[in-house]
């Protein structure tokens, strides 16, 4: 990752949004568990639960953007490649945290999604080590979106 696709964030205060998510027991792994008004706002809230799994979110500050793009070929996919792309910023050379992701675009016929990530680098000393995060799995993945309120499981490998 290019010191480019990290933007200094000097907008307007970006609103923390309420905690939609909760992290479920699963042998060796823990299930992500997100919901929303929309399958949109799902998305986003188990983008974010990841991260809050990584460290406590309410240390990470909004300083930085970056953008991330993810396809797939039907929702899981998309869910699956969504999330990777999350944990690549981490992994990435600036070990990016976000403390809020917004979908910017979300296409659920060609399954595509343009999100932005406000937060900053995970430091040592500032941020609260949590559980390392090594992949996303599809193993028992879940997209509900025909009800009222839309859902998603995802286990990751930790």
């Amino acid at each position: 990752m290019s010191d480019e696709e990290l933007t200094l964030y000097g907008g307007e205060d970006i609103s923390i949004p309420p905690i939609k998510y909760e992290y479920l027991d699963h042998t060796a792994d823990v299930q992500l568990h997100a919901w929303g008004d929309t399958l949109e706002e799902a998305f986003e809230q188990c983008g974010m639960a990841m991260y809050g799994y990584m460290t406590e979110i309410d240390y990470v500050a909004i300083k930085y953007t970056i953008d991330i793009e993810a396809e797939g070929h039907d929702l899981l996919s998309l869910l699956y490649h969504f999330l990777d792309e999350l944990l690549f910023i981490f992994c990435a050379d600036h070990f990016f945290i976000a403390r809020v992701v917004r979908i910017l675009e979300f296409d659920a016929e060609n399954f595509k999604i343009k999100a932005r990530c406000f937060g900053e680098p995970f430091e040592i000393g500032k941020h609260p080590q949590g559980t390392e995060v090594k992949a996303i799995t599809y193993s028992n993945m879940q997209v509900h979106h025909d009800g009222e309120k839309k859902e998603v499981f995802v286990i990751i490998d930790i």
